[in-house]
């Protein structure tokens, strides 16, 4: 009795299972677009805004962008060529791939204060030698 009890509910089980289970979806192309753009869209916040936020940007068109962020947009931000002053809006959707550095306030205060440094260790070993 057990035994044909097991057997019905094996059976039961291995009829329902399959509706219960959930397919595990990929997403779709526009969801990993979506994604896509919000992390470019993050990495060129965290870079900032100025000719210190020096940036190259590969679009999906295979096409080169190199300057600095002059403008940040909510679906858009704005590269500007140091040299030639040209400025190029680009879509978050359009990038392909992001590099960009700028140094943080912490680094130019460092940087800043060693220059200073050794301005003045210099000044005085011209000082020194100068007798």
């Amino acid at each position: 009795m057990l035994l044909k009890f097991l057997s019905i509910a094996l059976a039961a089980f291995l009829m329902i299972a399959p509706f219960g289970a959930q397919p595990v979806a990929a997403g779709s192309r526009a969801e990993k677009e979506a994604k896509r753009a919000e992390k470019v869209k993050a990495s060129i916040n965290k870079l900032g805004v100025g000719e210190g936020a020096r940036i190259a940007v590969k679009l999906r068109d295979k096409t080169k962008l190199v300057g600095y962020v002059s403008e940040v947009k909510e679906d858009s931000f704005t590269i500007t060529e140091p040299g030639a002053g040209k400025a190029t809006v680009v879509h978050y959707p359009d990038v392909a791939q992001v590099k960009g550095h700028n140094l943080s306030t912490g680094a130019k205060i460092a940087i800043i204060g060693l220059s200073v440094g050794v301005a003045v260790l210099a000044f005085f070993l011209w000082l020194e030698n100068a007798d």
